[in-house]
């Protein structure tokens, strides 16, 4: 199989940059196309890749908090810990025959913290140009709670925004990129998170548009098949020092989970405490 592949983007404002790219091709789908299927302009999307996506999130900041308590990242676990003195539960047999008093061992529990772990993320961007806006945004609101609960919980958290379709006349070209949102130490941009998760001109306006400013056959290839078939996208898209990411489907427009944001809450829950970054309820 043929493929497309892009070199990663490492960070927000390297994304940018290839977005800023001049157009190859005319008529491209990032500059020129519907602005109400898009979402927003191409100059609005900019801005708001820039400045950050502020939604009414009343309801999700709740749930931010009620997840940070569930963390089970950010929470301290029971830990038995060996502790040595002249009464115990056992014999250290070497303490003992090296004339040591406090040759006895009882384990002990003691409190101690998960923090530190870091998590990457790779949601898939990519999806069916049927899909409605409100479930694009039910399902990058529920995943950003989701990621935010963890930040919060103290976890060093890496979050790439993914590419993948089937191009060319047959769907035999695989196109894939990859986008770092945020890096793990880094402060957690929720506006950009957001944006960049839950608005539709992410991918329409965005993401065609790095396409649109490739090699001209590449996105013409890309164009032409109108942006291609959605494929979920590959821990392997990312790069080799990524290690054992967590890598989330593309949306598809009859997935259930995403017809409200109380459905995309709980399915995304759901499928944290599957991963095991969440305690069950």
């Amino acid at each position: 199989m043929s493929a497309y592949v892009l070199d990663p983007m490492p960070s927000w404002t390297e994304f940018l940059d290839r977005v800023r790219s001049p157009a190859t091709v005319d008529g491209g789908g990032g500059r020129d196309r519907n602005d109400e299927w898009a979402g927003a302009t191409w100059e609005e999307a900019l801005r708001l890749a820039v400045d950050g996506w502020t939604v009414p999130l009343t309801e999700v900041e709740v749930t931010v908090g009620a997840l940070r308590e569930r963390a089970g990242l950010g929470s301290s676990v029971t830990s038995l810990e060996p502790v040595w003195d002249v009464t115990g539960a056992e014999v250290d047999v070497g303490a003992y025959l090296s004339g040591v008093p406090e040759c006895m061992v009882d384990a002990v529990p003691r409190r101690v913290s998960r923090r530190g772990r870091v998590v990457s993320f790779l949601i898939t961007g990519s999806y069916e140009h049927t899909t409605p806006h409100e479930q694009v945004r039910n399902r990058g609101l529920a995943l950003a709670a989701l990621c935010a609960a963890i930040i919060a919980a103290g976890h060093g958290v890496e979050i790439w925004s993914g590419y993948a379709t089937m191009v060319g006349p047959a769907r035999d070209i695989r196109a894939s990129a990859v986008a770092r949102v945020i890096s793990a130490g880094e402060r957690l941009d929720v506006g950009r998170l957001i944006f960049a998760v839950a608005h539709p001109a992410m991918l329409r306006r965005l993401w065609f548009s790095v396409w649109d400013g490739q090699d001209p056959v590449v996105a013409r290839t890309v164009r032409d098949a109108h942006y291609g078939r959605p494929l979920s996208s590959l821990p392997g898209d990312l790069p080799g020092e990524t290690a054992d990411p967590y890598v989330f489907p593309h949306l598809a427009p009859d997935d259930p989970q995403w017809i409200s944001l109380p459905a995309a809450l709980s399915w995304c829950r759901e499928m944290f405490t599957d991963l095991g970054l969440l305690r069950p309820a």
